[in-house]
């Protein structure tokens, strides 16, 4: 009797640049199927990265159905937050928190609605020193709070890369720097950061 071969397990990330730059050498989503790969399960996967830049929460709740229900994924990563919070001091354009709780829940119900499974993730940083005097700390752990709250409540998986990037600059950042340690310009990943988030990543798939 054949057995038909098992389908890949077909795994979105959903986000911003930072996850548009995960499908190039060197990124995160690449990092992953190599890790995969060397543990001989990469037949088992299959990564899709739906990242663009500039992306906000409602941004990805109008682009959805095309970019991530269309293509029926089993599981979903959702990596948001930084441009909701960045894009306020800069172009006075961010996501107020209230706004940012309705449509990352509007995100959760329509994935699950499609039978996906949801792993949600904190934005990691806007700029890298150790002090708490990066100048939008205070709005990042906010919105990083509001997600940890949205996992707890609908008792979803939560990759904490908020607090991991922070546990990680502790230990590796003693001159305080803005930037160079895991991010090139205070927010996208190097070659370090690319690798950690992949290792933040893979016990959730």
């Amino acid at each position: 009797m054949a057995f038909a071969p098992a389908k890949p397990r077909r795994v979105i990330f959903f986000g911003d640049s930072i996850t548009q730059a995960g499908v190039k050498p060197g990124g995160y989503i690449v990092r992953l199927g190599e890790m995969l790969t060397k543990q001989n399960k990469a037949a088992d996967y299959e990564l899709i990265g739906a990242g663009i830049g500039g992306n906000k929460v409602y941004d990805l709740f109008l682009r959805m159905e095309d970019d991530v229900l269309a293509k029926q994924p089993d599981l979903v990563f959702i990596y948001v937050g930084v441009n909701d919070v960045w894009h306020k001091r800069t172009y006075g354009t961010g996501t107020d928190p209230d706004k940012f709780v309705k449509f990352y829940e509007g995100l959760i119900r329509k994935l699950q609605a499609a039978n996906a499974k949801v792993v949600l993730c904190t934005p990691a940083v806007i700029g890298e020193k150790t002090d708490s005097s990066n100048e939008q700390d205070g709005d990042l752990n906010q919105y990083s709070t509001l997600i940890r709250d949205l996992a707890k409540k609908q008792n979803l998986p939560l990759c904490d890369l908020r607090k991991a990037f922070l546990d990680y600059n502790l230990k590796n950042n003693p001159e305080n720097k803005a930037q160079g340690i895991l991010t090139t310009d205070r927010v996208h990943l190097n070659d370090d950061g690319n690798q950690f988030v992949a290792e933040q990543m893979m016990p959730y798939l």
